[in-house]
């Protein structure tokens, strides 16, 4: 049964329209309403308005049905719309009357977005650790070929000698610092929407939301309540953001890969286990996971906009418009992680190649040193040094490198 049901024959097809992928996307967040909902339930109870008896029934069955969710024991249906539904079907199925006391003082509204900011501030921690992960393995590129010399590049053309572990950390510093802004986008989430209802507060009855605040481990109350509904899809787009500039780093460093393992390159040789063949051509290694990650750098910046499609110019309260947020939102979160953790395997298996980078190494890319170097040496300007070093080139008259 609907927990909004008024006992009504509802169209089949506006039924599966409006329900629409809920039931399927809200599995991830079965464990988090139960967590909310039992720390509700103890706040019922706190502020008079729960048995001692209810409150350890509501606690039990809790406990069971996210249990054997967990387990793959049961699954929301159509019909049950989303995990609210289909846990408090479960908890009057199990435990009568007091399942149907729990609602008392919250809405799906308010119910929905604490279980979606539980679930961000895990989901965001666990891809924070999934960039590190892709850090720490150019970590190890760095460890163990960092001092092979290579070119630098601006504008794709050979610019300056550089390294293989100067190119390897500058990405993982920046995967890091990915980590670290995957992180700080928690602070909206942080707040607590339990007690605001359906945007207005709960009338007839004085509920306690700095309870749940504690219980739940949230930093703060989300004050007024009214600001609650407003703030749709604000922690959402934050979480996106931050995971579109991953994906950005994960895709960069795939592109570099892709173009440093081609022929003319040569400057990489991938893992075999990470490549795949041609259905016509039998000498081909193609680089499909890297070339992949290049393009699925490209989800969580759409996932960005669809979000924000969905979001601007609404009214304020609450509307129906925002449950079409979690594809876009789950969909952005899900293929970074996956980008990451491919690339974390990956990368320790991808070796470089001495002999076609050091024949990449020709004298020219020494003249921003020995202009440099005129300066330091004679005192000359840097215009000066730069228009010397440029003649001699331009003459043939360039050292090789040490």
């Amino acid at each position: 049964m609907r927990l909004w049901d008024r006992r009504e024959t509802l169209d089949a097809r506006v039924l599966s329209y409006t329900a629409g992928e809920d039931h399927r996307l809200d599995e991830r967040l079965v464990a988090y309403d139960v967590r909310a909902s039992a720390a509700h339930a103890e706040m019922l109870h706190a502020q008079g308005l729960l048995s001692p008896d209810d409150l350890d029934a509501l606690r039990a069955a809790l406990r069971e049905i996210g249990a054997e969710h967990a387990a793959g024991g049961w699954a929301i249906a159509l019909e049950e719309e989303d995990c609210h539904t289909a846990i408090e079907n479960r908890l009057v199925a199990r435990v009568g009357e007091a399942g149907k006391r729990i609602h008392l003082g919250r809405s799906r509204n308010d119910q929905v977005l604490a279980a979606l900011r539980l679930y961000l501030i895990d989901a965001l921690s666990v891809l924070a650790a999934a960039a590190e992960g892709v850090a720490d393995a150019l970590d190890g590129v760095a460890a163990h070929e960092g001092e092979l010399p290579m070119p630098g590049y601006t504008h794709l053309q050979r610019a300056m000698p550089t390294t293989v572990g100067l190119w390897a950390l500058g990405f993982a510093s920046e995967l890091r610092d990915d980590a670290e802004g995957l992180r700080a986008a928690t602070r909206r989430a942080r707040r607590n929407p339990l007690g605001s209802g359906a945007g207005y507060g709960i009338p007839g009855v004085v509920v306690d939301r700095h309870f749940t605040t504690q219980r739940l481990g949230f930093a703060e109350t989300h004050h007024p309540v009214t600001a609650v509904q407003l703030s749709r899809g604000k922690a959402e787009a934050g979480a996106l953001f931050e995971t579109a500039l991953l994906a950005q780093d994960l895709g960069r460093l795939a592109a570099d890969l892709c173009l440093f393992a081609t022929a003319e390159f040569g400057f990489v040789r991938l893992p075999a286990a990470f490549t795949t063949g041609s259905s016509m051509l039998p000498q081909k290694r193609n680089p499909d996971l890297f070339e992949l990650a290049r393009g699925r750098s490209g989800e969580a910046t759409a996932a960005l906009f669809e979000l924000l499609a969905i979001t601007a110019k609404m009214t304020s309260g609450y509307h129906r418009d925002y449950q079409l947020m979690k594809a876009p939102l789950f969909r952005g979160l899900d293929s970074a992680l996956e980008t990451a953790d491919l690339l974390a395997h990956a990368l320790p298996g991808i070796r470089f190649v001495p002999e076609t980078l050091a024949a990449a190494l020709d004298s020219s890319l020494l003249a921003a040193e020995q202009a440099n170097r005129l300066v330091a040496e004679q005192g000359l300007p840097f215009r000066e040094a730069y228009r010397r070093v440029k003649a001699a080139l331009a003459e043939g008259e360039t050292r090789s490198l040490p």
